[in-house]
């Protein structure tokens, strides 16, 4: 599956993962989005479903244990090159997730994963829909 450059649009989920007014994040290890923080999340893999792909990705990622909830939203990341070619397009499944075991550590496609807080989180130059995007989760938890 070609990531760069791709013949079709891929489907990526995300997990957000909330517990006491903080966030985990993860600062991406990979393109696109190297080096930024974003939320724990990847491809989907044939044969699994999006909540799955979920669990599976937090755990890649983070190694965190979680269950998957509510969906926050659908979105489309799709990113141009300097000729207006499309370099990425992935359609996003976000869902607000439940820590159930382990604490937060960068492994897979992350360099890095810890808990920011709210204020934090805001704070960070995130793109546009994932900072909607853990603006839902927040909302949701009541947070």
């Amino acid at each position: 599956m070609k990531r760069e450059y791709p013949d079709q649009p891929l489907v990526g989920v995300g997990a957000i993962i909330i517990e006491r007014n903080q966030v985990v994040l993860v600062k991406r290890g990979q393109p696109p989005l190297a080096g930024e923080w974003s939320i724990p999340g990847g491809v989907l893999e044939v044969g699994e479903t999006v909540r799955q792909a979920a669990v599976r990705e937090a755990l890649e990622e983070t190694g965190l244990t979680v269950e998957p909830g509510d969906l926050l939203g659908v979105f489309d990341r799709v990113l141009l090159d300097e000729t207006g070619r499309t370099k990425y397009h992935y359609v996003l499944i976000d869902f607000l997730c439940r820590r159930v075991a382990g604490e937060p550590h960068g492994a897979g496609d992350a360099a890095e994963a810890r808990w920011f807080t709210k204020e934090e989180a805001a704070s960070l130059p995130l793109a546009k829909d994932t900072a909607e995007v853990i603006r839902l989760g927040f909302e949701k938890t009541g947070r």
